[in-house]
C-alpha cells in the first residue's frame, strides 16, 4: 500500500515577521480571512499549524445576548425603531472613514 505524502508548501517571512498562507495549506484547513489559527510546537521542534474553531470564548457576552433576547421576548413593546436622525448623525461620523481589515499592520501599530 503506498503513502500519500501530506501536503506541504513554503511561505517566506517578511521582515514585519509576518507570511501568507500557502493556497493549497489554506484550502486543507479550511480557513477564510479573519480566521484564527494555532502554532503547536510538538516535542520533536516540529510545528503544526491547524485552524482554530470558531467558539464562543466569552461567557459574559453569551450571558448578556441571552439576557437581551429574554428581555426582548418578554417585553417587545420596548422596541422601537431607530431614527432617521440618529442614522444620519452615525453616517455623519464614520463618512470618509476607509477601514480594511485585511491590510497590514504599520510599524507604529504593532
Amino acid at each position: 500500500m503506498a503513502v500519500i505524502p501530506a501536503p506541504s508548501s513554503e511561505s517566506t517571512l517578511t521582515d514585519r515577521y509576518q507570511t501568507t498562507i500557502p493556497d493549497p495549506i489554506r484550502k486543507f484547513l479550511g480557513l477564510d480571512k479573519r480566521d484564527k489559527i494555532c502554532y503547536t510546537i510538538q516535542p520533536d521542534g516540529k510545528v503544526v499549524i491547524s485552524r482554530v474553531d470558531k467558539t464562543e470564548s466569552d461567557p459574559i457576552i453569551g450571558q448578556f445576548l441571552n439576557f437581551i433576547a429574554r428581555d426582548i421576548q418578554k417585553n417587545p413593546q420596548h422596541l422601537q425603531a431607530i431614527s432617521s436622525d440618529l442614522v444620519s448623525r452615525v453616517q455623519s461620523l464614520v463618512a470618509g472613514v476607509d477601514l480594511d481589515l485585511d491590510a497590514a499592520l504599520s510599524d507604529e501599530d504593532e
